[in-house]
């Protein structure tokens, strides 16, 4: 997938299963239960594996835990998505989040240059 962010891309090992996707114009798809695979994530967006089909343009709530303190509450839109394989590689948005957060992936970037 051509980079994009705007933002350092990170390298990450979480798992989250997206239960409901949604637009902002009320339209909803529910009970997907679709396990992705995060890959990296950058103070802008997410980049994830699955082997479940996700519509452009249509968002979904994470929590992420990059530490044993801070998890991050958050919105993401899907933005883009490239298949490879079995599965598709997506790329995410995050919205609306605020900039005062951004110390969350200054620290992560810190702890991962220390290892």
């Amino acid at each position: 997938m051509e980079d994009r962010r705007k933002a350092k891309r990170m390298p990450v090992t979480l798992s989250l299963d997206i239960i409901n996707l949604y637009k902002q114009d009320n339209v909803q798809v529910g009970n997907l239960n679709a396990p992705i695979d995060v890959i990296n994530i950058s103070k802008s967006g997410i980049g994830f594996r699955s082997e479940s089909i996700l519509p452009l343009g249509y968002y979904f709530n994470a929590n992420i835990n990059l530490s044993n303190d801070d998890t991050l509450h958050c919105v993401v839109e899907i933005v883009r998505c490239q298949p490879d394989g079995n599965e598709n590689i997506y790329g995410c948005e995050f919205v609306g989040m605020a900039t005062v957060l951004s110390y969350i992936f200054d620290e992560y970037d810190k702890r991962l240059s220390e290892e």
